[in-house]
């Protein structure tokens, strides 16, 4: 399928289904800056930035997109855009400092004006409780890794429940706790920068708990918005039909995809061979009724795909870029290239059609326990000039965005190999050009240029075919 196939806006505007949801996505740390502004405290990330080494060119948070002082600008463009949602996060030190008692009140304001200005606009927030951000006291007491975590984020979540309950529409508990337990756990390629391997497996049990216990507190305060939470999957393939790359593959896919969403959706963590098990001895002790907190009825289960991944036994840098090449010399498999596609900025394969094949194995492991399914985050970044004079032609962001949108609707639509999957929505990531984790300013995945010496916003080409789609999709209606 090609974007001529896909990508007419008239033609997939009328493929969008009623009530279909069209949005875009962020997060706080990556788009706020202000982080010693109004009582914030700091977070893990805050610390890990300022390690030598660990941002690519030095690249700094602190200020970021200045979203906490540009909102108003960012609302307006939003609006401009004709998006029906904006998916954003708390960022918990901001409105609990310490992760634990006293709260910050000019942090939930901040968060009340702009959930009051998004109605205002006509724009549904989606609210994502945690976004990576774990306040630095909490992180300095080992973080996931401490069970106490679990329940110091179900006490922020009853806070927040509280005070933006009657005006959420969708609210997201974790995000994705796959790349905090890998990246930030196992390999150190991200905050809080501790390189475990196999051993990260307590903090993946700890956020999925936590996750659970803020299902709870959120219902429990009677929020009045639909809830789920949002994960990271890829399809995962041997790179040979060797069984040595077939348990790799086994094994990656257990710890990226299954762990996750089995213990979510079926209240079970799977098996895995017993050559493997080994591996996973650190899942464990599992206490009596966590499995049944973490298997919390859901509204929706968010899935946020960027790229396939094929798995080779022994050794090696992974060949597709991932944050992560140098930690992955030390684990027993890594990630081979897929030649057939093309890649994006990052280097990550652009394989629109492996959503699809991912919707359909979400069918099939989960049948009747999948609930309805958003894509709550897909985007690329692309090389882009730092300073711009007018719109950047990103047409290939376009095509991208085209692509993935037309595969998801085909595949769920009638016929389709995902048939029977309820797939209510498509979150563009990003809005803002932002700063990009570890890979810091270098990468830019934005609908919208900015400029981080000026900080200007620019609407690039995508932006307008957005626009376009949002548009027509309307008159369709």
């Amino acid at each position: 399928m090609t974007v001529q196939d896909t990508g007419s806006v008239e033609d997939l505007a009328a493929r969008l289904r009623p009530g279909f949801t069209l949005g875009v996505a962020s997060a706080a740390f990556q788009i706020e800056g202000s982080l010693t502004t109004d009582g914030r405290g700091p977070s893990g990330w805050d610390a890990f930035s300022e390690k030598p080494g660990a941002i690519v060119d030095g690249g700094s948070p602190a200020i970021a997109c200045d979203h906490y002082n540009r909102a108003d600008q960012d609302i307006a463009l939003m609006q401009e855009l004709g998006v029906d949602s904006y998916r954003f996060s708390l960022s918990w030190p901001r409105i609990q400092p310490d992760g634990q008692g006293s709260i910050n009140q000019r942090g939930l304001d901040f968060y009340d004006r702009l959930i009051d200005k998004l109605l205002a606009a006509g724009i549904s927030p989606m609210v994502t409780l945690y976004h990576w951000d774990t306040p630095l006291p909490l992180e300095h007491a080992g973080g996931w890794l401490n069970r106490q975590t679990a329940l110091r984020f179900a006490a922020y979540s009853a806070i927040v429940a509280e005070r933006f309950g009657d005006r959420v529409d969708s609210w997201v508990t974790v995000n994705e706790p796959v790349s905090v337990t890998l990246q930030g756990y196992a390999l150190g390629a991200h905050a809080p920068g501790h390189q475990l391997l196999f051993d990260c497996l307590p903090a993946a049990h700890h956020q999925l708990l936590g996750h659970g216990m803020a299902v709870q507190a959120l219902r429990a305060a009677g929020v009045s918005g639909q809830i789920g939470i949002s994960n990271m999957h890829s399809p995962v393939r041997p790179a040979t039909n060797k069984l040595s790359d077939r348990l790799m593959a086994e094994a990656l896919d257990l710890i990226l995809n299954r762990i996750y969403a089995d213990a979510i959706l079926l209240g079970q963590y799977p098996k895995p061979h017993f050559a493997l098990w080994p591996w996973f001895r650190s899942l464990g002790p599992v206490q009596d009724g966590d499995l049944a907190v973490i298997a919390q009825p859901l509204d929706f289960y968010g899935v946020n795909y960027y790229y396939p991944i094929k798995v080779a036994s022994g050794r090696g840098p992974a060949e597709i870029p991932t944050g992560t090449a140098e930690e992955m010399v030390n684990v027993p498999f890594h990630l081979a290239a897929y030649q057939e596609y093309p890649v994006t900025g990052f280097g990550w394969p652009e394989a629109p059609e492996q959503l699809a094949t991912l919707l359909q194995e979400m069918k099939v492991r989960y049948g009747a326990s999948l609930p309805p399914i958003y894509i709550t985050e897909g985007g690329a970044s692309f090389p882009e000039p730092d300073h711009v004079s007018g719109p950047v032609q990103d047409t290939d962001r376009i095509t991208y965005l085209a692509e993935h949108l037309g595969h998801a609707l085909t595949a769920t639509g009638p016929g389709g190999q995902a048939e029977g999957v309820d797939l209510r929505g498509y979150y563009v990531w990003t809005l803002l050009d932002n700063f990009e984790w570890a890979a810091g300013y270098s990468q830019r995945f934005g609908l919208v240029h900015v400029d981080f010496e000026t900080l200007e916003r620019t609407p690039k080409e995508s932006f307008y075919w957005l626009r376009a789609l949002e548009r027509a999709r309307r008159h369709h209606a």
